[in-house]
């Protein structure tokens, strides 16, 4: 049976991975700065991701979400810690697309309204009401269409306030550093004013955090460098480092009921043990301040190359534009130098998403094959 052919896929198979590297099928080595799409949060192989995982499938890898799960609590109880959301419900699921979904049916059952504001170049998954969020049109089929959904410009306050006065949009869903899109954020007058305006209009403030979650902005949460609190937090990506979990943190003035959300694999054990180990992980080895740290080293070597027109992003979840489409510098990137890096919808736009243990000599060597790369 052939495959459904739906990506366009690199000549490139990798095996194995440690660390901040993969293996193909030939064994060669390649230096992966994109982590596949920012799920890898503490590498390839991590002991500690290795340990957790192999100990849990062999207690109890699945059961359903009928019975008692304490790892759901541990896993709750050191998100609270790490990321200092202290006035949030968790709901565990198995995706980012699933954790956005869930989040915009939760403001809709909050707010009784149904219309969903989102912004342009965002991408919030493929599913239901989160593709129709998504500023994409290549991806929404007719029955997304359905959905009732605004898209405005990023930093357009008036357009936000005109929209949410009307009476009839139950959530603002926005990426505080935009992912897919390139890497674009708006001002923090724009965030912090669009907040006031969703508390003052029954409006519930979505903060998608899917793929800037987990430390890779600098702080736990993108959302953190503004003034701002979210009703409603969205995560995935990096919260398994490979595993499929995703998640919603939940304000406590939305209340739950029985059987308001449902999934049949969030929150399993395994999940459950991958969250552990990526947290305990990132607490461990002070990965945020190493975020710090190389993202400050990174931007001092981008200041040095003159082909580099910008530098977008935040902490490790970066963007270095160009003044041309970057797609051919990433083939001669993977095929000549081994690098991993990752696209966007700006064709300009060159993406970074290391994993968070990166280190100085893996940026020097990125750089020193850069600048090849780029002299031809």
């Amino acid at each position: 049976m052939p495959l459904f052919d739906v990506y366009p896929l690199y000549n490139v198979t990798p095996v194995s991975g440690k660390g901040i590297h993969v293996y193909d099928d030939k064994d060669t080595q390649y230096l992966d700065l994109y982590g596949g799409h920012a799920v890898m949060s503490i590498g390839h192989a991590h002991p500690n991701y290795v340990k957790a995982i192999t100990s849990q499938v062999n207690a109890l890898g699945f059961y359903s979400n009928a019975v008692q799960n304490p790892l759901q609590v541990q896993l709750a109880n050191k998100l609270e810690a790490l990321s200092g959301c202290k006035d949030y419900e968790l709901f565990l699921c198995s995706s980012g697309a699933e954790a956005n979904e869930n989040a915009l049916k939760l403001a809709s059952f909050k707010t009784n309204k149904k219309r969903v504001v989102a912004f342009s170049n965002g991408f919030h998954g493929r599913t239901s009401a989160a593709v129709a969020a998504t500023d994409n049109k290549n991806i929404i089929a007719p029955i997304n269409a359905q959905q009732a959904v605004t898209i405005l410009p990023l930093n357009d306050v008036q357009g936000v306030k005109t929209e949410l006065e009307k009476g009839d949009v139950c959530a603002v869903i926005v990426e505080f550093i935009q992912g897919v899109g390139g890497l674009d954020q708006a001002t923090a007058s724009f965030f912090e004013q669009v907040n006031v305006l969703c508390k003052v209009n029954n409006t519930m403030f979505i903060a998608d955090e899917v793929q800037s979650g987990y430390g890779r902005s600098g702080k736990f949460f993108a959302f953190q460098h503004y003034n701002v609190t979210p009703d409603v937090i969205s995560i995935a990506k990096g919260m398994g480092n490979g595993f499929p979990i995703g998640g919603v943190l939940i304000h406590p003035s939305i209340e739950s009921k029985y059987g308001m959300l449902g999934t049949t694999f969030g929150g399993n054990h395994l999940a459950c043990a991958a969250g552990l180990a990526v947290l305990n992980t990132i607490e461990e080895e002070d990965l945020m301040t190493n975020v710090n740290n190389i993202s400050n080293y990174f931007i001092s070597v981008v200041k040095t190359l003159p082909q580099i027109k910008q530098i977008k992003g935040r902490g490790l979840m970066l963007g270095l534009e160009f003044d041309f489409e970057v797609g051919d510098l990433r083939k001669d990137l993977i095929y000549n130098h081994h690098i991993f890096t990752g696209g966007a919808m700006n064709k300009k736009v060159l993406r970074i998403l290391p994993p968070l243990n990166i280190e100085k000599q893996h940026i020097d060597q990125f750089f020193e094959a850069l600048k090849i790369a780029l002299n031809k």
